[in-house]
């Protein structure tokens, strides 16, 4: 017998199809092993210790659930005789760690072996079956440095940012946050820009109103110095230019210029650019097209989905290409379109494997028992694939200038045709509107126009320019792959995360960052960034580590080298971002001292601070300053937390809390100081103390009675552990007493 290994249950149904019998088929659900978790033995910074030419070894910890998962699948096997292992992870970086711990864990067994395939048919997985290898040790120690980074950077910076009560900070979470909030800075220090412009259509063609050249006295220009000649700042000079069209209903041609444009195919599907085609196409969520291609791959529909080429089989295009000229013809076939990261040469590309493609390119649509969310991304996937493989679509194009009587302005148009569709063809579903025939009026110099005259036509836009673009799950991912910062494994988990951690919210598709996200990147971020070396969060730091986990994976940089290096970089920067930050007060300081001086008068807050305000003083002013005016007695005043308290304990027993105050001699609850040893604590405890004695709530009586049927006493011997003999006397104080003996009674009991 024969054990085979996938990450997937789905995966693994798929294979079982292929493999028949003499094989057990298992989905080990991912990642068994990894680094153990915070808080669990072997997780202190003792991990991170090595000799300059070795990797760390820290204690690898099961991950949740694995442990009894893999158990099982190991009794099985030997109970079932299994004499081979065959661990078929995904072929990437992660899947080869997978991998790597697999053959720990089942080296008992007489034989492993490592197999590999990019798309789950029969002959891929029997091909890779025949050719089955050994863990690859490059793949291991690049997946083993990345989650030693990880977790470094996230121990230690996350422990750093903990002053301003924030969740986390990554290495790779941090600077794509970064991209979003000075996106939403540059939002907020724009300043719209009025303009007026006039179009209006004339046989399917556009036309505008040519208002001002570039060195026209009235040009309008954008805030960047960009000419729109279209547009102008003269809301009469529109308004006219809409009358005289209206009165005169026609135009007259006065140049035609004639033009061909050709629109190319693009490359097979990436990640990032499936992920951005079903956004934009399909108007689906980063997370929602990522699981819909998962199950697409694990069911043999596609190439596996995490990839960053866009190379492709020569069989498979062999097969699209005979399928074009069978449906289209020859004049439809081109030569194939490769996109940049299928060059030689290219940085920041994993290129283990092909594009995203059908597995079986004769098929254009699933049948109908698959899922609508399946057929509806696998056929943008097949349309993208074929495509790929199609010639250009070609338009006839006539750019013309037009006049009208009474207006001294230039009109503009172009008119545009398709002539041949080319890979337009197989989009013809994601395309709407395509002319396919020339204007009915005449392209000819002198001839007229009609302008069919309505309440839209001609129109007038009277607007404002607009704030850059807010960045949508697709875009950042569009983003985060320009700058080298993500891998198609991470793209969708780093938005995930941000969202997880309270830094962006979604708002309409629109990644808008949250107050926290700002405090983070504005305030925490630049004690790392700001410094004489590369900053830790810097895009281009970020990327330049990405780039050497690369060259660990292709063996030509040591995976020891590069981990040490880092580990040198990173703690030069951590130390000088604690030193930085010990010479300025913290957020949660200035609060502290501002509640502190609330109540002085300003000679006293002058002697104690000499004239400066809370956040001018150093790091060391602020501590010298907090522990004088502690020392010395000083009151603050009671935190939010302790003032909604009262008056929620004041509401319950209905009492006033000018009566609350009298409590400690306090005339308004304002003037209530905080701190354990304050007088806000003191009526918190006076208040606890006396709702005590206020009637057992309804959830309490319920549980009381609940108490006595269980074990089975009347309700009298239950009562009597309080000492009362109604349930109508009962307290909150008695009811809590009566719970907490049961529950401590039957406790003692179970350990018996």
């Amino acid at each position: 017998m024969k054990l085979m290994i996938l990450e997937s249950g789905a995966k693994a149904k798929t294979v079982k199809k292929y493999l028949g019998k003499g094989w057990i088929v298992q989905a080990c659900g991912g990642h068994v092993q990894d680094l153990p978790s915070k808080g669990s033995k072997g997780s202190s910074k003792s991990m991170w210790k090595s000799e300059k030419n070795v990797l760390p070894e820290p204690p690898w910890g099961w991950t949740r659930g694995a442990e009894k998962k893999i158990k099982d699948m190991i009794k099985k096997a030997k109970k079932s005789n299994v004499d081979e292992v065959y661990i078929a992870t995904d072929p990437d970086r992660e899947g080869e760690f997978i991998a790597w711990r697999l053959s720990i864990i089942f080296a008992d067994f007489d034989s492993q072996k490592r197999v590999t395939f990019n798309e789950i048919t029969e002959k891929s997985v029997n091909d890779a079956i025949n050719q089955a290898r050994e863990i690859d040790t490059a793949l291991v120690d690049s997946a083993k440095v990345r989650r030693f980074m990880d977790r470094l950077v996230g121990f230690e910076c996350s422990r750093f940012s903990r002053s301003w009560k924030l969740a986390s900070m990554g290495r790779v979470q941090t600077p794509t946050l970064g991209f979003i909030v000075e996106r939403e800075l540059l939002r907020e220090k724009h300043v719209p820009i009025n303009f007026h412009s006039v179009n209006f259509s004339s046989d399917n063609v556009n036309f505008k109103i040519r208002f001002h050249e570039k060195n026209d006295s009235g040009a309008w220009l954008d805030d960047d110095g960009k000419h729109f000649p279209d547009r102008t700042f003269d809301k009469e000079l529109a308004d006219r230019s809409i009358e005289i069209l209206n009165q005169n209903k026609t135009i007259e041609i006065v140049t035609v210029k004639e033009g061909k444009s050709n629109r190319s195919p693009k490359p097979p599907f990436t990640t990032d650019t499936m992920l951005q085609a079903a956004s934009s196409t399909l108007g689906w969520s980063v997370s929602k097209t990522s699981s819909v291609a998962g199950e697409l791959y694990n069911s043999g529909h596609v190439t596996y989905i995490r990839t960053d080429s866009t190379r492709t089989n020569k069989e498979a295009r062999d097969t699209i290409k005979q399928l074009i000229r069978e449906k289209y013809g020859e004049k439809f076939l081109g030569e194939g379109v490769l996109g940049p990261d299928a060059k030689k040469g290219s940085s920041n590309v994993q290129d283990a494997h092909e594009a995203i493609r059908p597995t079986r390119p004769e098929i254009n649509q699933l049948s109908e028992d698959n899922k609508d969310d399946l057929k509806t991304l696998y056929k943008l996937i097949w349309a993208r694939f074929a495509g790929s493989q199609m010639s250009n679509s070609i338009r006839e194009t006539r750019r013309i200038e037009a006049k009208t009587d009474n207006l001294d302005k230039k009109i503009t148009g172009t008119a545009s045709w398709r002539t041949h569709a080319g890979w337009e063809a197989v989009y013809k579903d994601y395309q709407k509107n395509i002319i396919e025939n020339p204007p009915s009026s005449e392209l000819s110099i002198g001839s007229k126009w009609d302008i069919m005259c309505d309440s839209e036509n001609p129109q007038l836009v009277s607007d404002e320019t607009k704030p850059p673009r807010r960045f949508s799950e697709s875009s950042i991912v569009q983003q985060m792959k320009k700058v080298g910062i993500g891998r198609p494994s991470t793209y969708v988990s780093t938005i995930q995360t941000l969202n997880r951690r309270k830094y962006v919210e979604n708002n309409s598709g629109s990644l808008i960052p949250t107050d926290a996200g700002k405090t983070m990147w504005l305030e925490v971020v630049p004690f790392y960034n700001e410094q004489d070396n590369q900053g830790l969060f810097n895009s281009e730091f970020t990327a330049k580590m990405e780039s050497n986990l690369d060259t660990i994976e292709d063996s030509t940089q040591s995976a020891p080298k590069i981990w040490h290096d880092f580990i040198e970089n990173f703690e030069r920067m951590n130390d000088n971002a604690k030193t930085k930050k010990r010479s300025v007060p913290s957020k949660r300081q200035i609060e502290l001292l501002n509640n502190l001086i609330k109540n002085m008068k300003q000679n006293e807050i002058a002697n104690y601070l000499n004239g400066k305000k809370p956040h001018e003083l150093t790091g060391d002013e602020m501590r010298e300053t907090l522990d004088l005016i502690i020392e010395e007695g000083g009151d603050f005043p009671a935190s939010e937390k302790q003032i909604n308290l009262i008056i929620k304990l004041s509401d319950q027993l209905g009492y006033k809390l000018v009566d609350v105050c009298k409590i400690v001699d306090v005339d308004d609850i304002n003037n209530l100081t905080g701190g354990k040893d304050g007088t806000a604590s003191r009526v918190i405890d006076q208040l606890i103390s006396e709702s005590q004695l206020l009637p057992a709530t309804e959830s309490q009586v319920k549980l009381i009675n609940k108490i006595a049927i269980r074990e089975e006493v009347p309700l009298s011997d239950i009562l009597s552990i309080a000492d009362i003999v109604s349930i109508e006397e009962l307290t909150k104080k008695d009811a809590s007493k009566i719970i907490d003996t049961v529950m401590k009674k039957n406790k003692k009991s179970r350990k018996k």
